[in-house]
């Protein structure tokens, strides 16, 4: 009995594999849509592969690390530099080798709801994880640079399982652990990606929760960012105990 195109449709979803007996059965199918759910699925596993490889390219650095008799290698990485409210996040994350969130990136490359999804299973999978935070009275007394510092070693040193070895995005930390320095960082290393999800996730909430405290600034939407509307509520409401009085646009606004 010939097989409808929707039955086909749903076999097609459970074929994971290019090399599949059943798609080169499916290629002598004349019909069209067939043909067309056919080409839709091999893009799909084929985006599926492309996926694999580049999530195991980012676990190069880790696996060098391993190879040498490291075992507890943590990615540090930060959000919040750049806002003028709110803290500095930092977060640490130590992954097993057997780590298998392939969504897992660069925190900037994924939504806010994958981010959010992704966030509790990195925890769960991760050997260990680590949040550090600064807030915006520290950064006005040590320059947003050094408080990103103090947040990383915080989430360094909050780690339940003393690191080895870090992978940093671009920072030196200051704790005596050995540290490899990365230019995006979050990008090319699956424990800095880990890391930049849970550091992300975890402002965001904070943000949100400002937001309700202060909600004429449109945190929700701009996160602490210079955004029209928040430096148009700065303007009319002035700065709040969460703002960065340090930073240029507050500073010129709270002075006029």
């Amino acid at each position: 009995m010939t097989k409808t195109i929707k039955e086909i449709k749903a076999e097609l979803a459970r074929i994971t594999s290019k090399n599949d007996e059943r798609l080169v059965q499916l290629k002598s199918d004349p019909r069209k849509g067939v043909q067309s759910a056919l080409k839709q699925r091999l893009k799909q596993i084929q985006a599926l592969i492309d996926q694999r490889a580049a999530f195991q390219a980012r676990f190069h650095y880790e696996r060098e690390l391993w190879h040498q008799g490291v075992r507890y290698v943590a990615g540090v990485d930060e959000v919040g530099r750049g806002p003028l409210a709110g803290p500095v996040v930092a977060a640490a994350a130590i992954i097993p080798a057997d780590f298998d969130l392939l969504a897992v990136n660069d925190s900037k490359q994924l939504t806010p709801a994958k981010r959010a999804e992704l966030a509790p299973l990195i925890k769960d999978a991760a050997l260990a994880t680590s949040i550090g935070v600064q807030d915006s009275h520290v950064i006005d007394d040590v320059n947003i640079y050094e408080a990103t510092r103090l947040a990383m070693k915080d989430a360094v040193n909050g780690l339940m399982i003393p690191a080895e070895h870090i992978i940093v995005d671009a920072m030196q930390i200051d704790v005596p652990i050995p540290q490899t320095r990365l230019i995006k960082g979050d990008a090319k290393s699956i424990s800095v990606s880990a890391a930049s999800i849970l550091a992300k996730v975890y402002r965001d909430h904070l943000m949100d929760e400002y937001a309700l405290q202060y909600p004429e600034y449109d945190f929700p939407h701009n996160a602490g960012y210079g955004t029209a509307k928040h430096l148009a509520a700065l303007k009319q409401y002035g700065a709040t105990p969460i703002h960065r009085i340090s930073f240029a646009p507050v500073k010129k606004i709270m002075e006029k």
